[in-house]
């Protein structure tokens, strides 16, 4: 007897998951925090720089530092993503790495933007890069909250057979 066996191989490809760049995060929820994140620290850092009468030079040289240093940090991260730099180094776990920054961001961004309040004197340009440092401080818990979601989420317990 004589039998014929015929083998079909189908290829699916997904043009979302394939391509240099990756625009589907500049439309999540996480590329978007990113995208307001650096947007409110900007007009910080720039509400802060470009003010005159300065009530207190080292108070907003450290408001100035602390918001540009994570303005570049979160604009590296937002690219990284964006051009999928991430999976070319898969051995640093990106997602905790980006929730040690949010969280260490959240916390100085936050202090400096009390100290900015306080020290501001009454200069309105101090007292909106203050306000925006607040909306920034604001919109980190949000990413921490989110980036803590997705990593210790909550897990099936059951295994379906």
């Amino acid at each position: 007897m004589s039998h014929t066996v015929v083998t079909t191989t189908t290829t699916t490809r997904s043009s979302s998951g394939e391509g240099f760049l990756n625009l589907g995060y500049t439309r999540s929820v996480q590329g978007l925090l990113k995208i307001a994140q650096v947007v409110a620290l900007l007009i910080a850092f720039l509400c802060a720089h470009c003010a005159r009468g300065w009530t207190d030079y080292s108070a907003f040289r450290y408001f100035e530092v602390v918001t540009l240093w994570f303005l570049i940090a979160f604009l590296i991260f937002y690219l990284m993503y964006v051009f999928r730099l991430q999976s070319k180094i898969p051995c640093i776990n990106w997602t905790m790495t980006e929730l040690l920054h949010y969280g260490v961001g959240t916390i100085l961004v936050f202090t400096a933007s009390i100290v900015a309040a306080v020290k501001s004197g009454g200069v309105s340009e101090l007292e909106a890069g203050s306000a925006f440092g607040f909306i920034a401080t604001f919109l980190l818990a949000v990413s921490i909250w989110t980036s803590y979601k997705v990593t210790c989420g909550s897990q099936p317990t059951s295994a379906s057979v």
